[in-house]
């Protein structure tokens, strides 16, 4: 099964890539980046969908007993599909041919990127989770948290339903509690939750769907997950992801790209005992990595006009401001959008958390310039928080001339103060 999924995808020449680019070097590899720019996109920015079973209830080993067909037919249903595992003690963890996909017992979270149908899985995987029939043996378990997120698109008009407007996808969701069958066989009525914008309407924002059934005590929760997206990467950045000419797109030529592009450096990611990462042709990137009950993934698309590299990780920081100035540092973006999902007993048991977005407006980047946060967002929903805040660079100045002279402004003027905007948003209906 996953060697025909892996065949299809070569095939096809990889999700992330471009699929008339023939990758050279130096001057030739900028020029061809160039000429394919007219014929090359890709919507980079991953939605994300998380459920969250009752633990205790059912299969004792819960999510984690789904075997490698059903979740090629849930996955098939976002039209992605397996590339590679590796697993550990609490988890296992997926490349996808679209971004990845992470099993815990009572936990599955689907990260797909492209033009996929990603809410199409949630049934397929509620009925091969929840469903008793004569075919396969059920797994028992309960729903009692659903939610989902996602960037607003760079290229909205070639989504396939749902998720042609956040609008339509809130509809999807909701009419999940309309199927009765679905209803009684789940035992769950996690599907009458609230949509939430957070960001300007007008620039980077994102879309979060929240339905909190959970009926345990909530304060041992203390889960948090920090996402860099990351757009406009300079080329010599870009150049680290396309294939050379003597590699396949394949975990070989992953494990290359994530040395020759400094990822291997990250602390994060240099202390995980387990790392997975695969090459696409000509282009494209996509990597796991393992730390007990933590992962991290980094996505790349490396295509000029729609750049974009995401970081994703769950472990616990005291403070994300050193990953992100890692992160930020490597990748040199142009711009950034941050998020931050969290339980509410994550950030109050670490709460300088937080601090990485409201007292941290600038993140300086050493030789680069300075990540000068332009607005920031918060959402508090039942025990979930959710913040986010959108960086752009301003560049550090090149030195001057031998011959020229600074003015007095040069001299003496220090930079113009920094305003940031901070909103708390409600809940709202736009259109993509």
């Amino acid at each position: 099964m996953l060697v025909a999924a892996l065949v299809a995808v070569l095939v096809a020449g990889g999700p992330r890539s471009a699929a008339t680019f023939v990758h050279t070097s130096g001057l030739g590899a900028a020029r061809a980046r160039r000429a394919s720019a007219a014929e090359s996109w890709f919507e980079g920015p991953e939605k994300t969908l998380e459920v969250c079973f009752t633990p205790g209830v059912g299969d004792r080993r819960g999510c984690r007993a789904l075997d490698d067909d059903a979740l090629a037919a849930i996955l098939a249903e976002a039209r992605c599909s397996i590339l590679s595992k590796t697993s550990n003690e609490y988890l296992d963890a997926y490349v996808l041919s679209e971004s990845s996909l992470f099993v815990y017992p009572h936990k599955v979270i689907i990260k797909t990127c492209g033009r996929t149908t990603l809410l199409r899985c949630l049934r397929r995987l509620l009925e091969f989770a929840t469903f008793s029939n004569t075919t396969r043996r059920t797994l028992g378990l309960r729903v009692e948290w659903v939610g989902y997120s996602r960037k607003n698109y760079a290229f909205p008009d070639d989504q396939e339903s749902p998720h042609t407007s956040f609008r339509e996808e809130l509809a999807y969701l909701k009419a999940h509690a309309h199927d009765s069958e679905l209803m009684e066989r789940t035992r769950a009525t996690a599907f009458d939750g609230q949509g939430y914008l957070l960001g300007p309407v007008t620039g980077d924002h994102w879309f979060v769907y929240i339905s909190d059934q959970c009926e345990r005590p909530s304060l041992p929760a203390t889960e948090r997950t920090i996402n860099v997206m990351m757009f406009d990467l300079p080329d010599e950045v870009c150049d680290h992801f396309y294939l050379r000419p003597h590699e396949a797109p394949d975990a070989d030529a992953g494990r290359a790209m994530t040395r020759r592009s400094g990822l291997a450096a990250v602390p994060l990611l240099a202390a995980a005992p387990r790392l997975d990462a695969f090459a696409f042709a000509p282009c494209g990137y996509s990597m796991n990595a393992l730390s007990d009950l933590s992962y991290a993934t980094v996505h790349v698309t490396p295509q000029p006009h729609c750049s974009y590299a995401s970081f994703e990780t769950n472990t616990p920081q005291s403070s994300y401001a050193s990953l992100v100035q890692d992160v930020l540092a490597l990748f040199k973006p142009r711009r950034a959008v941050v998020t931050l999902f969290a339980d509410a007993n994550g950030l109050t048991t670490a709460a300088d958390c937080a601090a990485t977005f409201e007292t941290l407006p600038t993140f300086d980047v050493p030789g680069l310039g300075a990540y000068h946060r332009a607005d920031f967002s918060s959402l508090h929903v039942e025990d979930c928080v959710c913040m986010m805040a959108n960086y752009a660079l301003t560049p550090r100045p090149l030195p001057s001339r031998a011959h020229s002279t600074p003015t007095p402004r040069d001299r003496t003027s220090p930079p113009e103060p920094f305003r940031s905007r901070r909103s708390v948003v409600e809940p709202v209906l736009p259109a993509r």
